[in-house]
């Protein structure tokens, strides 16, 4: 990593406060070169506090863009952080409203030249990709790294139609944790404590809408891009990573928008912009791709990225199975078009007759983290134990190496007892000596197999073809290993499992996978520099002699059929700021179930949150506690919330809550 001090500017930040046309003050933080000559702002707009939780991030990037000659704006959403108001769900249309206000804002600053880009990652991402659809007309250029185009089958709630376990309890567990967060007294004053008792009253579990669509419906539909990419006037630069969860939208976007205003890149990343640094690389000098983007489209410059191909992916080395790599092996190649001309789908026959697959409701726990963020445990282990819990059908690699480049897809004739079920693939690369690599995968919910927003029972005993794909991948199977597809009908703590479900018969005669797979071709010549990044925060993380939990911790209690998963997620711990605000969040994730009764699912998650400014006497904490079971007919949650200001208890509220069980 090269830190830079030395910039073409100096630089200058600012916190100011942006109204809003109902009078709600938006708190922001303004990085600006010192210059009479008005430069185009860069907006970057998330619930997730600039005062204290993006903070280390944010200085990385921002102070950058200022000294390369921009107004780099780091906006909190309505109710978070400092900002007025109250909080309302993720990507709402006032969350949107106010991203579009903001940019009007901004691109009528005397100090802006009137042109705005917006950039992000994950929720940032989202909500740049949404406010470009609603084409404000400054906006001419944003940045989404590891977003979504479809939040109802690419984003942390479903997956192909399944309640996704994992993230829809953990993730509403963390935003329920994020939203009881007080403003700070040090930049609001006193009036910190009414906006915070005014924000707590209007609390609602993120889990309770979310659960109460369980198909593709009008709820999911507003934000997903995808519905009309035609919307989208500004250019686009999509990025992801092979190990999130988002990099199909990455395809997608390349394939439907106007190729004159796309560019997709696509490397071995994790959950994080890919300058970090953090498991897998190699990182990228990611800030100064970016100026040439903002160059390009916001300063009117040659920077001759439109000259690159369409879509740059990292095609991955074949790789023994770890749960983090430092490096990953691989080349970068290039595709002017997507769909590409050098990727050709070929079928692979399952063959073998009539398969059961009855898959032990534990089938899964070595899935790895639903959203890997560079940590040691994040990724699959070795899948062989997963592999015995399959059908499993192989096809050798003989003489020359096997590179894929797109999303495969498996097409399954199967006949099943139960109105309902899931059926999740996952292709592995298995080496001579019987490890399995898990490449990628792809679920089922069997009711969504006409459509995501239909909800069609199966017919008992009644055999059909369902076609489903996996998440895209850039891999290379080479001579000697052998391809593997594994058919479950179980992936507890991804998938929620499907009440009454006891699996399906596989027909392998008539299924088949098929893998985009991509001819050889020279090395293009893709290079990016090293990454580079302004100079860091100076945030503290104090040591501590206390033996830190397991990241992931499987325990199996064998008289009862019992499995547990105790996850801590690892997301920052306790730090110490400059301005003297002490920081220490705790979280802990439980999953349980039972091998053979998928009415056992279990979810709980934990957080504890602390934030002190010693010199103020100021000393806040957050507890919250959710919860997720399911019979045969509801999902039941129950959450908690207790927020302690010193030692008084100023809010505390439970929600006891069942929501029927329709699709999920």
């Amino acid at each position: 990593m090269n830190i830079t001090t030395r910039f073409p500017y100096e630089t200058t930040h600012e916190d100011v406060r942006i109204p809003l046309a109902d009078g709600t003050l938006l708190y922001a933080r303004i990085w600006r070169p010192l210059t009479d000559e008005p430069v185009p702002a860069l907006l970057e707009y998330l619930p997730y506090r600039l005062s204290d939780w993006t903070a280390p991030r944010d200085w990385q990037r921002h102070p950058w863009y200022a000294g390369h000659g921009y107004a780099s704006v780091r906006v909190d959403v309505r109710g978070h952080g400092n900002s007025e108001g109250l909080p309302g769900d993720e990507y709402d249309a006032q969350e949107l409203e106010d991203g579009v206000a903001v940019i009007h804002w901004l691109a009528q600053q005397e100090w802006c030249s009137g042109r705005v880009g917006m950039f992000g990652i994950s929720w940032g991402g989202f909500n740049s990709l949404q406010i470009a659809a609603l084409a404000p007309e400054p906006l001419k250029a944003i940045v989404t790294v590891c977003s979504a185009d479809d939040r109802y089958d690419n984003d942390v709630h479903y997956m192909g139609g399944s309640v996704l376990a994992v993230d829809m309890h953990a993730w509403a567990a963390t935003m329920l944790a994020f939203v009881c967060r007080p403003p700070d007294p040090a930049q609001l004053g006193d009036e910190w404590k009414e906006m915070w008792l005014k924000r707590l009253e209007a609390v609602e579990p993120f889990s309770h809408t979310w659960l109460a669509h369980q198909s593709r419906d009008a709820y999911w539909k507003h934000g997903s891009v995808c519905e009309d990419y035609g919307a989208i006037k500004a250019s686009v630069l999509a990025v992801g990573g092979w190990h999130d969860p988002y990099r199909d939208t990455v395809l997608r976007l390349v394939e439907h928008l106007d190729p004159g205003r796309v560019r997709g890149i696509i490397g071995p990343w994790s959950h994080q912009y890919p300058d970090r640094g953090l498991p897998p690389g190699p990182a990228i000098g990611f800030l100064q791709e970016t100026l040439r983007w903002w160059d390009q489209h916001l300063k009117g410059k040659e920077t001759g990225v439109l000259r690159e191909p369409l879509l740059r992916s990292w095609i991955s080395g074949s790789h023994p199975p770890a749960t983090v790599y430092g490096t990953l092996p691989g080349r970068w190649v290039g595709d002017a078009s997507w769909p590409s001309e050098n990727v050709t789908p070929v079928a692979y026959a399952l063959q073998g007759g009539e398969r059961i697959v009855a898959s032990p409701q534990q089938t899964g726990l070595d899935a790895g983290r639903f959203f890997p963020f560079g940590n040691d445990a994040d990724l699959p282990p070795d899948q062989r134990d997963e592999d015995a819990k399959s059908v499993s059908f192989e096809f050798p690699v003989t003489e020359a190496p096997i590179e894929i480049l797109g999303r495969p897809r498996v097409k399954l004739r199967l006949r099943m007892d139960a109105s309902r079920g899931q059926a999740i693939a996952r292709l592995c690369d298995v080496a001579p000596d019987g490890a399995s690599t898990l490449v990628t995968r792809g679920v089922l919910n069997l009711a969504a197999r006409n459509g995501r927003d239909r909800n069609d029972d199966w017919t008992p005993g009644e055999s059909e073809d369902v076609v489903f794909d996996l998440n895209g991948i850039g891999h290379t199977f080479p001579p000697g290993h052998r391809i593997r597809i594994a058919i479950s009908s179980a992936y507890w703590p991804w998938i929620w499992p499907q009440a009454g479900s006891a699996g399906f018969t596989l027909d392998a005669d008539g299924s088949f996978v098929e893998l985009p797979v991509r001819r050889h071709t020279e090395d293009p010549g893709i290079t990016f520099g090293e990454p580079e990044q302004s100079e860091p925060l100076g945030v503290v993380y104090p040591v501590t002699l206390e033996e830190p939990r397991p990241e992931r911790l499987v325990v199996r209690d064998v008289a009862k059929g019992e499995w547990r998963l105790e996850v801590d997620p690892r997301y920052g711990g306790t730090r110490v700021y400059p301005d003297g605000l002490e920081f220490t969040e705790d979280a802990s994730e439980t999953y349980t179930i039972q091998q053979d009764d998928p009415l056992s699912a279990r979810t709980r998650s934990d957080w504890a949150i602390r934030l002190h400014r010693p010199e103020m006497s100021w000393d806040v904490r957050i507890e919250t506690r959710s919860e997720i079971a399911a019979d045969e007919n509801d999902f039941i949650t129950s959450d908690e919330v207790i927020c302690k200001d010193g030692e008084e208890v100023v809010f505390h509220r439970t929600w006891e809550k069942r929501i029927p069980r329709t699709a999920g």
